[in-house]
């Protein structure tokens, strides 16, 4: 084997200061994280208990098989915005009956479970998930439609979520819906569009207009039982195909439909895969508080491939990019790592060659971020940096074996197109809490903009306030700085998740799982044009 030597000195200050850096970090991230934990917050979680019914998280606890993880995925949708941190919905993967599924959940203590803008794209994100990876939809229901001052920002688009629904059963992806309480007016779409309906006797309320609505438009008198209750589906409508006397009867039944889906993943398990050689807490020292001083990514490989084996190609050209074959978890991957951020001519040929190759093996890609973007420069740009880069992006856009990319340090420019960024559809994209991401960095985009207002002014003959302009950058420098932050893309869902970097290889793992209940066959050919 290849395994690869690591020179990191965990008594090192810089790997001291550069650990201390990431767990204060992971602190902010928990706090983050806590207030999605907590819902609409004690009172109405205390509520909500007194009803006696069971928390969002608690359901899904209840539906996964005992002792299996469950990766939750944009846990920070709607961080920074005016909405509860979480977006009201829960969403991931997760194993029921020895199947992975993914599994989304209403939370009823924040607003009654009401969809806003960002539960809406949460929500599309996860039926997305399901359908690249052919993996099964649960949907937990309980909630009160859109939230109506909203609505403007949620009619149009939200009508995706029932043709996603539609699109996944003529896949023959399973869809089944279990409802705890309200599922009104366009929600009622949800169990009435999925392939499998469970409701909970007195408690679930399905239909498209409620009494209130009902004595409005047609003046007649109803109560909610009979004119959406569990009972009337199972009975009358048709609309329930399995009547639960409560909650956990709800999710027992659940995980019945799934145990008789005979649903089948593309590939079978690997099996037992050797860890690391290198200890994974050592991964919290690597990336430096400070971006612009580069790190080595075989030391993040080394910490997350089995066995820290991994065959690199092209070492000796196009240096600044480390690619190279290795396994994950059992699961055959190629992987393209930056090294000194800037990407040249050299790495973006190179880049776009072991694309190509790993297309021809039918190998996922894993991107490992750190790119300050390509370089720029009269030398560079005579060498063809333009069409090199497009030979690079290029192949990205038009690979198809999946694609699996973490935000590790920086990821400016088209830098982070190349490397498969939000943009470029990967299956799953995650960022460490070190990761920063826009158009340029901080300091570069604001000196820009002061090079082009001082160039204005002189064009026009008028003075140039340099106090103005420094107050300018400063302001900026700091909005860019805040807007390149992973919670604040996390929380817009430009990634899946941001992840403690020990947790890496386990979420890749569980990714790699997942890829691989779909069939896939990579590109043999088909790339467009390459300008040489």
């Amino acid at each position: 084997m290849t395994v690869l030597a690591s020179a990191l000195n965990p008594s090192d200050p810089d790997y001291r200061g550069h650990r201390e850096a990431m767990l204060a970090k992971l602190a902010e991230l928990d706090a983050e994280h806590a207030k999605a934990l907590a819902g609409g917050g004690e009172k109405y979680v205390e509520r909500h208990r007194k009803r006696g019914k069971l928390l969002a998280r608690e359901r899904i606890e209840l539906l996964l098989d005992p002792d299996t993880p469950f990766l939750e995925l944009s846990p920070l949708a709607a961080w920074g915005s005016d909405w509860t941190v979480g977006a009201s919905l829960v969403t991931g993967i997760g194993v029921v009956e020895g199947v992975e599924c993914v599994i989304t959940a209403n939370d009823p203590t924040v607003r009654g479970g009401a969809s806003n803008p960002w539960s809406l794209k949460k929500a599309l994100r996860a039926n997305d998930i399901a359908l690249a990876n052919r993996l099964p939809l649960i949907s937990l229901v309980e909630s009160g439609g859109a939230d109506l001052p909203s609505q403007k920002e949620i009619f149009i688009p939200g009508g995706a979520i029932f043709r996603d629904l539609t699109r996944l059963s003529a896949a023959g992806i399973p869809t089944i819906a279990v409802v705890f309480g309200n599922s009104t007016a366009g929600g009622a779409y949800v169990p009435g569009m999925s392939d499998h309906t469970i409701m909970v006797k007195e408690r679930a309320k399905v239909f498209l207009g409620g009494p209130p609505l009902v004595k409005m438009a047609t003046g007649e008198e109803s109560d909610d039982e009979s004119l959406g209750g569990a009972d009337m589906h199972a009975r009358v409508s048709g609309l329930a195909d399995h009547f639960a006397v409560d909650e956990p009867d709800a999710l027992r039944q659940a995980r019945r439909v799934v145990a008789r889906l005979n649903h089948r993943k593309a590939y079978p398990d690997p099996g037992h895969a050797e860890p690391p050689k290198y200890d994974p807490e050592e991964l919290l020292g690597i990336v430096p508080g400070d971006l612009k001083i580069p790190f080595d990514p075989r030391e993040v490989i080394a910490r997350i491939v089995d066995a820290s084996d991994f065959d690199e190609f092209k070492p000796l050209y196009g240096a600044s990019l480390v690619t190279g074959w290795a396994s994950l978890h059992g699961y055959p991957v190629g992987i393209l790592a930056n090294a000194r951020g800037v990407l040249f001519s050299e790495e973006s040929q190179k880049a776009a060659q072991f694309i190509q190759l790993a297309n021809q093996r039918d190998i996922p890609l894993l991107f490992l971020h750190n790119t300050t973007g390509y370089m720029v420069g009269k030398e560079y740009e005579q060498g063809g940096i333009i069409k090199h880069g497009a030979m690079m992006i290029n192949a990205v856009s038009n690979s198809r074996v999946p694609h699996l990319s973490v935000l590790m340090g920086a990821s400016y420019g088209a830098g982070h197109y190349g490397m498969c960024g939000r943009a470029y559809d990967p299956r799953f994209l995650f960022a460490w809490p070190s990761a920063k991401s826009a158009v340029m960095g901080p300091q570069q985009l604001a000196g820009v903009l002061s090079i082009v207002a001082r160039q204005s002014a002189a064009a026009k003959g008028r003075p140039y306030d340099d106090e103005a302009d420094a107050a300018l950058r400063a302001m900026v420098e700091q909005q860019i700085e805040s807007e390149s932050l992973p919670m604040f893309l996390s929380g817009r869902l430009y990634d899946d998740g941001v992840v403690d970097p020990r947790d890496t290889r386990t979420v890749l793992g569980l990714c790699l799982s997942a890829v691989h209940t779909a069939p896939y066959e990579g590109a043999r050919g088909g790339f467009g044009v390459f300008r040489m």
